[in-house]
């Protein structure tokens, strides 16, 4: 027997050998998915070497600033483009966007226009393709290339989203790169419209595409363009915005063309790199100027979108001189089965969004903005999914980054005698909006979204009131859609679209922008659909600040079994339609009227059943009891509150018929309020004992930390003997998975009979 000491060693391989068996590798890796590295890292690149001989030859300060602007007009002209152009519900109302990037994929610069997050998350793609395609023989890059993707696994928001990304080539070298990204809706997702509640594998989640070249040395290819369209339900989309961002793209390279040819190329070159690095230096300064310190923010989702939990996004922000870092452990571990899981990058492109479009939106709209921020992430949690799991609905992690970062923002720079924007009360954050789907008066399968998500409310701001229904938190200049254009191409109605609902708001001193109400009903049309993919129905999305109520909690209503258009032609006076007063009156005798909550998969619709929701409310800011008086009177004299909100709320007393303030009652009631106030109150240690608990309800489905200096997650996992809870860390913890909602129904359905043929006996039997 050879001692182990003994046996032979294998020989060092000749750099000859080592070439061959590298060879051998990359000619039969056998599966390219996304890059670890690159997916994991937000931080700009290394200067190349072209971008440190430009620098070291000197940089004009005044014709970086033109260049800038040269590059903004280009970049505005592409948005408008697509905007003008668009077939995508997302492209007319203006969720795009058009960014230029550096040789190495780093943005420089962002349309002024259009939504930050598409573009600020693009460098990972770029990377990718400079990475594996750039050398490989079977791809390669060349002028007039253009590559697709909307795999949020590779970088994106969500795989609705679809982008197109061309270099810019100088003597054989790329300098840099365009990209043009429209919300398509329509992806070939298990349900219509791009965003599937209803996904139960990452498969369910439609087109999965990793950036690839679809267009070649300027020819488009029809080879792969006809594989897309047979992917999606909707062809003529698929195919009319890529001609679209594709005519944008070469405009804003057309344009900036002709800046490389006046400037020249490495005045260009350093142009761009100056503008990364100059944001890069000027974050690391004001995160300097925030008060050191650690800030935490939590918030909960209460639904998968098709059954009621809690899960948890826990975010905590740690300030030290110039550096922040971001830690989001102790958030709810990923549900393999339900589509609410998000990549990291996802969730990093919204707290981009919330860093440039409120934190400091004064600055270069550039990837340099979070460079410097460590992010501390767990893979494996629903902020931070792994590969395999569902993304369908990854808004919903990813928006919760964003409140995360602005309340936050607010706390940290309360204090600071120099702010770059005002502070404010949490947007709202949820997509509140139908989507649809089926066979239009055209004939035309089909599939999207109405733009209604497009009106989120604003939070208060510390001297005025939040504006109403104004736009997303994600693009400030989005439009809520025109009904009237919407009904030319699908088959349905808005009966109420955009009528504020009354009592929707955060209460404060200063109120959150106020929500609509949006009441639906398809007609003419052999198959229609619709569909609601909001959490928020029990549990608020967003919260006030500094004394300021959060949003209401809002339902899914719907009446079932009627036509109200044969109602309306038999009468025309029932045409007096909301959510509050066809649920409380019920004016249709033969529907079935129903609350839901608003994670609705796709239903069939049936001509005139009603579907009725309505826009959430941004944060209010300050006491409700601060609030003045006769600023309460005039909300409720438009019918903004309710005489009980205005009294309960704000304890402010009026006489309902003429509007007119009692002052003296008002004065009474609200010392009244502050002094039953200090009745409830007591000691916070005090409040602890009494409110915090060791763990969360027994009958509570709930997922995260719970606390906040905890390593343990706690989960609810389901076995074939029903559900238990699991508190571990999270690499301990089994893969979750929730069984299917109609299979628990009939267990429990079955187990009833079986207690009631236990009691009953025979009877029940000859009864089935």
């Amino acid at each position: 027997m050879t001692a182990l000491n003994d046996r032979p060693t294998t020989p060092a391989l000749t750099a000859e050998e080592q070439e061959w068996v590298d060879k051998f590798m990359d000619e039969t890796t056998l599966f390219l998915g996304p890059d670890r590295e690159i997916m994991r890292s937000h931080s700009i690149s290394e200067r190349s070497d072209h971008e440190e001989l430009a620098i070291a030859a000197g940089v004009d300060r005044m014709q970086v600033e033109r260049i800038r602007k040269r590059i903004a007009g280009a970049l505005d002209e592409g948005y408008e483009m697509c905007e003008a152009q668009g077939a995508a519900p997302g492209a007319k109302w203006g969720d795009l966007t058009t960014a230029i990037y550096t040789a190495s994929g780093d943005v420089s610069y962002l349309s002024c226009h259009g939504v930050i997050a598409f573009s600020a998350i693009l460098h990972h793609p770029i990377r990718y393709i400079m990475k594996y395609w750039k050398d490989e023989p079977t791809v390669g890059i060349h002028e007039g290339d253009g590559f697709i993707h909307n795999d949020a696994r590779y970088g994106n928001v969500h795989n609705t989203d679809q982008s197109m990304i061309m270099p810019i080539i100088r003597d054989g070298e790329i300098i840099a790169w365009v990209a043009a990204t429209i919300h398509e809706g329509e992806n070939g997702a298990c349900e219509p419209g791009g965003m599937p509640s209803g996904s139960e594998t990452a498969f369910d989640d439609g087109l999965r595409m990793s950036p690839f070249k679809i267009v070649e040395r300027g020819h488009l290819r029809r080879d792969l363009l006809t594989f897309l369209q047979h992917s999606v339900r909707d062809p003529k989309l698929q195919l009319a915005d890529l001609k679209v961002k594709i005519t944008a793209v070469n405009k804003i390279m057309e344009r900036v063309n002709k800046v490389i040819d006046e400037v020249g190329v490495d005045t260009f070159v350093g142009a761009l790199r100056t503008t990364v690095e100059d944001v890069d230096a000027e974050v690391r300064r004001r995160i300097a100027e925030l008060p050191d310190g650690t800030y935490r923010f939590d918030q909960f989702m209460d639904s998968t979108l098709k059954e009621n939990i809690l899960i948890k996004f826990a975010c905590k922000i740690t300030i030290k001189g110039d550096h922040m870092t971001v830690d989001l452990r102790g958030t709810g571990p990923e549900i393999l089965n339900r589509a609410i899981n998000s990549p990291l990058c996802s969730v990093k492109s919204m707290m981009m969004q919330a860093i440039l479009a409120f934190w400091w939106p004064d600055l270069p709209r550039c990837t340099a903005a979070m460079s410097c921020i460590e992010i501390i992430s767990d893979e494996g949690t629903w902020a931070d999914a792994s590969y395999d799991a569902p993304m369908g609905q990854s808004l919903q992690a990813s928006f919760r980054g964003f409140s995360a970062m602005q309340a936050l923002y607010s706390r940290m720079s309360f204090s600071t005698p120099h702010k770059y924007s005002n502070v404010v009360a949490n947007w709202f954050n949820q997509i509140n909006t139908f989507l649809w789907g089926g066979i239009t008066q055209h004939g035309d399968m089909v599939g999207n979204l109405c733009a209604d998500l497009n009106g989120m409310p604003g939070g208060a701001k510390p001297f005025r009131d939040g504006e109403d229904a104004v736009s997303p938190l994600f693009c400030a200049m989005a439009d809520t859609a025109e009904q009237e254009v919407m009904e030319e191409e699908v088959p349905f109605m808005q009966l109420v679209a955009k009528r504020l609902v009354r009592d929707n708001m955060g209460f404060g001193k200063f109120t959150g922008g106020m929500g609509y109400e949006m009441i639906v009903a398809a007609e003419g049309t052999p198959q229609w659909g619709f569909m609601t993919v909001t959490s928020g129905a029990k549990f608020s999305s967003i919260y006030g600040m500094y004394g300021g109520y959060g949003c209401g909690t809002y339902p899914l209503a719907m009446v079932k079994g009627t036509n109200v258009y044969e109602h309306f032609r038999r009468d025309n006076k029932t045409f007096d339609l909301s959510i509050e007063k066809v649920m409380n009156n019920q004016p249709f005798p033969d529907g079935r009227y129903s609350t839901y909550h608003m994670g609705l998969q796709f239903d069939l619709a049936k001509d005139g059943e009603l579907y009725m929701i309505s826009q959430g409310a941004g944060g209010g800011y300050g006491d409700p009891l601060e609030r003045s008086p006769e600023s309460v009177v005039a909300d409720a004299e438009l019918g903004r509150i309710s005489q009980k909100v205005a009294e309960d709320i704000f304890a402010v007393h009026y006489d309902p018929a003429t509007f007119r303030l009692d002052v003296e009652g008002t004065d009474a009631a609200r010392t009244a309020a502050r002094k039953a106030r200090l009745q409830r109150g007591r000691p916070f240690a005090e409040f602890c004992a009494e409110f915090v608990t060791p763990e969360p309800p027994k009958d509570l489905h709930y997922y995260g930390s719970w606390g906040s200096d905890t390593e343990d997650l706690t989960a609810t996992v389901f076995t074939i003997d029903g559900p238990s809870r699991v508190t571990a860390p999270l690499a301990e913890l089994p893969l979750i998975n929730i069984p299917d909602r109609r299979e628990v129904k009939i267990a429990t359905l079955e187990q009833r009979v079986a207690e009631l043929e236990a009691k009953h006996g025979e009877k029940v039997r000859r009864l089935r």
